[in-house]
């Protein structure tokens, strides 16, 4: 941490060596999360480009509570949410009756046999509103109310939005695991 705290202080007087030490030591597990929510790797890319400079520019207003990862974390997520309202229009939906416990869900054993690419690529290939919807509630754990407050939806709209990437993904799964299944056996 001592090591840490040294580089943001460089990054905050404007040394390039420090932000390139910073960058480099975080990029990759950023762009991880900026591929979750981007529909390719050169939109990942700009995401994080976008999201460095804004680390950057605004790295004063870290005050040191909680963690400075999951600080840059939130920035990536904030800056694709920024493109992704920017990009796409997201349709209302009325409120279909889906709630958490009747969503399709994705056993563990089902997905045991699969590669994490391969999950992330089928996460990917999602349409734009259900991929944003899904990364918010699966991966980051916000609800659904804090979801449609984030992409101007209702809450409805997310539950629903939330079913359907379940229903595209685990029909991916299984069909990627019944041809894995016939090349195996």
């Amino acid at each position: 941490m001592p090591e840490l705290r040294k580089i943001l202080r460089g990054c905050l007087a404007g040394n390039k060596r420090d932000q390139e030490l910073l960058y480099r030591r975080y990029s990759a597990k950023l762009y991880g999360v900026s591929l979750q929510y981007s529909g390719s790797h050169d939109e990942a890319r700009d995401v994080l480009q976008e999201s460095f400079i804004k680390i950057f520019t605004s790295l004063h207003t870290f005050n040191g509570d909680g963690s400075f990862e999951g600080w840059m974390r939130r920035i990536v997520v904030n800056t694709a949410l920024e493109k992704h309202r920017n990009r796409y229009y997201l349709n209302k939906v009325d409120d279909l009756g889906y709630s958490n416990d009747t969503l399709p869900e994705l056993e563990t054993n089902d997905i045991s046999g699969m590669e994490s690419e391969d999950l992330l690529n089928f996460i990917m290939a999602l349409p734009p509103k259900y991929r944003m919807v899904f990364n918010l509630y699966a991966l980051e754990g916000y609800s659904h109310k804090e979801i449609a407050a984030m992409l101007n939806i209702s809450a409805g709209t997310s539950k629903s939005n939330l079913s359907r990437a379940r229903a595209i993904l685990q029909k991916k799964v299984e069909i990627y695991l019944g041809i894995k299944k016939r090349m195996n056996g």
